[in-house]
């Protein structure tokens, strides 16, 4: 994308961006149009982005608007837990009681086992718990605060709670299987997976009797920090600095991010990256959305942290710890050893 857009017979007005990194290659490389004039000529208030904006400015200036925000929660399996006699996970839930229900509801008989939790491959699954104190973020020179996390998730995979991450790995085992298969009672995952476990459902793809009855609960918390703090991941719409149609793209982005496409989003289970009353009801009132009260409260957040934060460099910080993240993960080096080398590595980009 950098590249077509680099050149000059590119007939892009608009282009969608996922990630941060890819915000940051496209802003480095001046691909895209700063969108502020556009911004306060349509008289927009930003704070409707809950301070998402204020995430990726870059030196005083905006590039893109963001049409949808994911967020990340628990998925829980009630049968599991019903099964178990266990209390169903709340939306006010320490660590130390997350990994207290992992431990009641697992099942390590062979053949019949019960996880009580999961965790994909990806790094967010672990590290992120970290960053849930809005003091810490993955752009840190020091990942110490990483430590307890690690402890927590290698030390439930050995001692059966969780699927280890090497059998995870090697089999190439989607998160959204695992859940489907019915024997996992708490899954980490963002806010997308739920349109697309009711489409499964909806569909066919997915067994009822295995993972029909399910719900949502706010993300877990470090001790002092507020409920409902998470981490999130945007979608924006940007200007190509080439177009010939600007206005015309900035009233489509403005539409699109606005409180219009907003609900737009919402209809299709999709979380919009601004979050009114009008689209939590939407998203509670869809076919398939649990019906239970905490499962609507889960919609609710507090605080909302970029998993990766605009930075300069963010996309060599992001490979640094994507590497010894997996190397952590399947024992090839310690958990102290796996600390140094993103210290060592990432303080030598600076």
């Amino acid at each position: 994308m950098a590249a077509e857009l680099s050149g000059t017979g590119t007939e892009f007005d608009i282009v969608t961006i996922k990630d941060v990194p890819g915000y940051a290659t496209l802003v480095q490389k001046n691909t895209l149009e700063v969108l502020d004039p556009y911004i306060q000529k349509a008289g927009i208030d930003l704070s409707v982005f809950g301070g998402i904006t204020d995430q990726v400015t870059v030196d005083g200036k905006l590039y893109e608007l963001p049409f949808r925000s994911d967020f990340w929660v628990i998925f829980y399996n009630k049968d599991i837990f019903d099964r178990a006699g266990v209390p169903y996970p709340t939306n006010d839930m320490t660590f130390e009681e997350y990994d207290r229900l992992a431990r009641q509801v697992t099942d390590t008989t062979f053949g019949s086992q019960v996880y009580g939790a999961h965790y994909h491959t990806w790094r967010s699954a672990v590290q992120l718990f970290g960053v849930l104190d809005g003091k810490h973020s993955i752009l840190d020179s020091d990942y110490t605060f990483f430590k307890p996390y690690y402890e927590m998730v290698l030390n439930q995979m050995k001692d059966g709670v969780a699927m280890p991450y090497t059998d995870v790995s090697t089999e190439g085992l989607h998160y959204s299987a695992a859940f489907a298969n019915g024997n996992i009672a708490m899954l980490n995952m963002g806010s997308w997976f739920i349109a697309t476990l009711i489409s499964g459902l909806e569909r066919g793809d997915y067994d009822k009797e295995l993972c029909g009855n399910w719900g949502i609960v706010k993300y877990p918390h470090a001790e002092g920090v507020e409920p409902g703090s998470t981490l999130g991941t945007i979608t924006g719409l940007s200007i190509t600095s080439a177009s010939k149609h600007k206005d015309a793209a900035f009233d489509f982005i403005n539409w699109v991010s606005g409180p219009k496409g907003a609900a737009v989003m919402a209809r299709t289970g999709n979380f919009p990256a601004i979050t009114t009353e009008e689209v939590k009801t939407i998203i509670s009132s869809l076919d398939g959305f649990p019906t239970d009260a905490a499962s609507v409260e889960a919609l609710e957040v507090s605080n909302l942290y970029l998993e990766v934060p605009y930075a300069e460099k963010v996309s060599e910080i992001n490979a640094i710890l994507d590497t010894y993240h997996r190397m952590i993960m399947s024992g090839e080096i310690t958990i102290d050893e796996g600390i140094k080398a993103m210290n060592e590595d990432v303080k030598a980009l600076k």
